[in-house]
């Protein structure tokens, strides 16, 4: 595939660009003077959980651990007690063993380099381009839930993406690049913004949207979703919302807790017993002497 964005994406960026720069949402992981590791505390926190969410638990965690040298300090489970209910906490064990890599193989700044960022535990390919682009300013195809929508409609003319992330997504997302550095960053995030605020899932805000005249999915008429059954995740009552509770009680002691306690935060024994023995295969969760557990040292 040629290195020049096909020509409809070109055409895309002016309007996208304009649209960011006078609608984006001041972010403190934004600020030119964050720094890499806000970008990446900001990446780990955001996966899968929405910026309100996420905003409290951000500022908490880097007025703590304002540089990767800090966290690594600290016990994993002092990671795990600070990312409260942001949910999926194994992201809090995997960003304090990104820290100690951080700390022992590169001298404590997180790198710039992009194979060395794929290379920390608990960067992934999406990870590792959005820090690579948003931190240091780099040409990467930065392709997240709301980048897929944007590019589904205004390239494809389709409802929404594959329900899955896809080579083909990523293709889509790199042919659609600008082709300097500092502008294929700012689209970077701004195709993300647009999804997030304007492009959404359900109800698109097609009438605020800089690119409608250009859109695919616009022009074709709007066409209905007719894939597979997109499921929304249920979470009352599951083996997730159990492991919650669990890890509730051992965020709010000082020490070890007793399983008497864990006990009486979950009624159904089996699905509680399979909840914290999840746990403890996890690493979130150290099972101790006497019956007690506590969070890992």
């Amino acid at each position: 595939m040629s290195d020049s964005p096909l020509p409809l994406a070109s055409a895309l960026h002016e309007p996208v660009l304009r649209w960011y720069a006078a609608n984006a949402r001041t972010l403190p992981w934004r600020d030119p003077s964050a720094g890499a590791w806000a970008v990446m505390v900001s990446e780990f926190m955001l996966q899968q959980t929405p910026v309100a969410r996420v905003l409290p638990a951000y500022e908490v965690w880097m007025e703590r651990w304002p540089k990767p040298a800090d966290l690594a300090g600290e016990a994993p489970g002092e990671a795990v007690r600070a990312w409260d209910r942001l949910g999926y906490p194994r992201r809090a064990l995997r960003l304090h063993a990104a820290a100690r890599a951080i700390v022992e193989q590169h001298g404590g700044e997180v790198p710039d380099d992009h194979a060395a960022l794929l290379a920390l535990p608990g960067v992934g390919t999406y990870t590792a381009a959005a820090i690579a682009s948003f931190a240091f300013g780099q040409r990467h195809a930065v392709v997240d839930t709301n980048v897929r929508r944007v590019f589904a409609r205004a390239l494809t003319g389709t409802a929404q993406p594959s329900i899955s992330p896809t080579a083909a997504d990523q293709r889509l997302a790199v042919s659609a690049l600008p082709q300097d550095e500092p502008t294929a960053a700012r689209w970077a995030v701004a195709t993300m913004e647009l999804g997030a605020l304007v492009c959404t899932a359900r109800t698109p805000r097609c009438a605020d949207c800089p690119i409608r005249s250009q859109c695919a999915w616009v022009l074709a008429g709007s066409p209905q979703y007719s894939g597979p059954p997109r499921k929304g995740q249920t979470y009352e009552g599951t083996d997730r919302q159990a492991r919650g509770r669990l890890l509730a009680v051992l965020r709010a002691a000082t020490g070890a807790v007793s399983k008497a306690d864990l006990d009486a935060c979950w009624p159904d024994q089996l699905q509680r017993e399979r909840a914290l023995d999840g746990l403890v295969a996890d690493g979130l969760v150290d099972p101790l002497p006497r019956n007690r557990y506590a969070l890992p040292a």
